[in-house]
């Protein structure tokens, strides 16, 4: 597990591929009881150790994520993260075509199918559907293979793998949203590579970088960027 940030009120962790953030039915360990773990033994804590959970990451993609060790910080991060209006996330996508265009904004309306868990985007007036907004930027290609960055403007299930996909540009290894093959980890190239925001206790801004999978490296832009 590799700790990205810590101070007394938040930590932030990068994420590998086939961790989930909070518990589920699986039944598996999640990210949220190892970061526990991490803190008890560090600080040498007596007793539970409070760790709420901000956002999260799909159960295939890799990146930051961040917790918060104090109930005012979790209270505050959620709201961050519910109106979108004092935090940034940024992603990089592996994809398989070329954009249309070399960077622009996607809107769309998106509906999630719980049985399938997949989203899929429907008509402006479906009153189920709800907005969804990202901008993307080409930053690097390889042989077979584009980068794109991503900035969400909404938080929607699936609403990168879903929108890139619906203009030709499935995430590589995204098997569920029309990619040609698995990749062998059985993840998905989707980086969570950025979260800058307004510290919910110090008022400090705060950026927070995570270094990128190996598949990402195919990319100069990606090697240029790397974090030691």
């Amino acid at each position: 597990m590799q700790i990205l940030y810590e101070d007394n009120h938040i930590i932030a962790v990068n994420k590998a591929v086939g961790d989930i953030v909070q518990g589920d039915k699986t039944g598996d360990t999640p990210l949220s009881e190892h970061v526990k773990a991490y803190i008890k033994e560090k600080y040498q804590k007596p007793g539970e150790v409070f760790l709420g959970v901000t956002h999260r990451l799909d159960r295939p993609t890799t990146g930051v994520v961040l917790f918060a060790r104090t109930s005012k910080a979790l209270a505050r991060l959620n709201q961050m993260f519910q109106t979108h209006q004092t935090i940034k996330k940024t992603y990089w996508a592996i994809v398989e075509h070329c954009p249309p265009q070399t960077e622009g904004q996607l809107v769309n309306y998106l509906i999630r199918r719980e049985k399938e868990n997949k989203t899929y985007i429907t008509d402006p007036q479906d009153k189920n559907g709800k907005i969804a907004i990202l901008q993307y930027k080409l930053i690097g290609k390889s042989d077979r293979y584009f980068l794109v960055e991503v900035n969400l403007e909404t938080g929607r299930h699936h609403q990168i793998r879903c929108q890139l996909a619906a203009i030709g540009c499935p995430i590589k290894g995204d098997l569920k949203y029309g990619a040609r093959r698995s990749n062998k980890d059985g993840g998905i190239s989707l980086h969570a590579r950025q979260v800058e925001f307004v510290h919910p206790v110090s008022k400090q801004r705060v950026v927070i970088v995570a270094p990128p999978p190996k598949d990402f490296l195919m990319f100069d832009v990606a090697q240029e960027n790397q974090i030691d």
